[in-house]
C-alpha cells in the first residue's frame, strides 16, 4: 500500500473482543490495531488522529496492566461537545479501538456485548482529559495529549497557505506533506511513552 514505512513501526493496540470470539471473527477474539487502521477510518494522518490512537493505548494498558483490553468493555467520556474542534475525529479512533460508542452504536444481544452508550460526550467543555472507566471494576483513568514538545516546521504555515490558495508548485507540496507526517512520526514513534506528551493519571 501507499503508506509511508513508519505506519508499521508504530505502537500497536492488543485487545480482546468476547463478540467477536462467539460470532468466530478473530480467533479467541484477540485483535491487533495498528496506526494505518486509524488512517484508514480518519481518511488522514495527523496529530490528532496519532494522539488519539496513543491516548487510546495508554489508557488500555493502564486499565489492563496484565492482559490484552477487553474491546467492549470500557465506556468513555470526552470532555468536549462533539461538535466542538477535534473531538469528533478522537471519539472515532477511540470507538475503533475500545468498540465503545454513542447512541448509534450496537445494542447488544440478551444485555450482552452492548457497545451504545458507552461512549458520552460533555455538553460543554470540561477540561482537556479523556476519561477511560472498566465497566467490570469500575476502575478510571484520565488522559490528555500535549503535542508541544513536537513542535512543526515553521515554514508549514506559508506552505499551507500556499496549497489552499492553489498557488503552491510540486516542490511547495511535497515539502509540506513530508513535514507534516514527520511531526506525526516522531510522536508515534519518539514520544508515545513520553508523559510529557501522553498523561495519564488515575480519574
Amino acid at each position: 500500500m501507499n503508506f509511508p514505512d513508519f505506519y508499521e513501526q508504530a505502537p500497536v493496540v492488543r485487545t480482546r473482543d468476547p463478540f467477536a470470539e462467539m460470532l468466530g471473527a478473530a480467533q479467541d477474539g484477540l485483535l491487533e490495531y495498528h496506526y494505518v487502521d486509524a488512517v484508514r477510518l480518519a481518511g488522514h494522518s495527523c496529530p490528532t488522529v496519532a494522539g488519539a490512537f496513543l491516548m487510546g493505548r495508554a489508557a488500555l494498558a493502564a486499565l489492563y496492566p496484565d492482559k490484552p483490553a477487553e474491546r467492549g468493555g470500557v465506556a468513555i467520556h470526552m470532555p468536549a461537545p462533539e461538535h466542538e474542534g477535534t473531538t469528533g475525529v478522537m471519539a472515532q479512533v477511540l470507538t475503533l479501538l475500545t468498540g465503545a460508542a454513542s447512541d448509534n452504536g450496537f445494542q447488544g444481544i440478551q444485555g450482552r456485548f452492548k457497545r451504545k452508550g458507552l461512549l458520552s460526550f460533555a455538553e460543554r467543555r470540561e477540561g482537556e482529559a479523556i476519561t477511560f472507566t472498566r465497566l467490570d471494576t469500575g476502575a478510571s483513568v484520565a488522559v490528555s495529549l500535549n503535542v508541544s514538545p513536537i513542535p512543526g516546521d515553521p515554514a508549514q504555515g506559508v506552505r499551507m497557505a500556499a496549497i489552499l490558495q492553489d498557488r503552491a508548485d510540486d516542490s511547495q507540496r511535497e515539502a509540506f506533506a513530508n513535514a507534516w507526517q514527520d511531526r506525526v512520526r516522531r510522536l508515534l514513534l519518539e514520544f508515545a511513552d513520553d508523559p510529557r506528551v501522553i498523561r495519564v493519571s488515575t480519574a
